[in-house]
């Protein structure tokens, strides 16, 4: 079996304020975007690693993650899309020769190996399945005013990885663009097409650092990780 993993690093950084895409920001003296990936290349069960990124920061990429770091999987820096659902497409491109792949967001550098793991051991039995974490607040439905309350025994917040079986996650993206369908993460491109996706709980502390609150928050949580 050979197991592919697709890390997305698109985003541009505007809530960060930052003068660099978020993803290059040092996570305690680390960039986010090497931390995330060196999960993936020390763990056992991911043959190759695809990195997807604007075609300008391609070179940057390379150099200044790939080759600094010493990573080895690293098959492919791709350039992205237009969308995250775009970009995932053309990293699956170079991934089609595997049997799965884990899909990432590259400023996700808390996910936890063993949530990996178990994403993977649920795709190969069910052919698709998300890192989630439960919701424990209560949630309202509301336009102003609240509408209604939402059983949150039901609710879960997606997370990555979300892993799929190769041929399948392409199907459904290839339809997805045939249909002119955008979705808001991989595993919606499987459930409109009536399949079913399983979920694996996940921690809380597998945050997207999206903010300069999110990064001191990871910060603090890399601490705790260590102790």
């Amino acid at each position: 079996m050979i197991c592919a993993a697709i890390v997305t690093a698109g985003g541009v950084g505007t809530r960060m304020g930052a003068d660099m895409p978020k993803q290059y920001l040092g996570l305690a003296g680390v960039p986010i975007l090497a931390r995330t990936i060196s999960i993936f290349e020390e763990h056992s069960e991911i043959d190759f690693i695809v990195v997807t990124t604007p075609r300008e920061q391609v070179d940057f990429c390379f150099s200044e993650i790939v080759r600094c770091h010493g990573f080895r999987k690293v098959r492919n820096i791709t350039q992205g899309g237009d969308t995250r659902q775009a970009s995932v497409l053309n990293g699956l491109r170079h991934a089609e020769d595997s049997d799965f792949v884990v899909i990432h967001d590259g400023v996700r550098p808390l996910v936890g190996a063993s949530v990996i793991s178990m994403s993977i051991e649920s795709a190969m039995l069910y052919g698709s399945a998300i890192a989630a974490s439960a919701v424990k607040d209560t949630v309202k439905k509301a336009n102003g005013f609240i509408l209604g309350t939402l059983p949150r025994e039901d609710l879960w917040l997606a997370h990555t990885p979300q892993t799929f079986k190769t041929s399948l996650i392409l199907d459904a993206h290839e339809k997805a663009v045939a249909d002119g369908f955008l979705g808001t993460d991989d595993a919606s491109l499987v459930e409109r097409l009536g399949l079913k996706v399983a979920i694996v709980p996940d921690s809380d502390y597998n945050i997207k650092i999206t903010s300069p609150e999110d990064l001191s928050v990871a910060e603090k949580l890399l601490v705790l990780r260590k102790s």
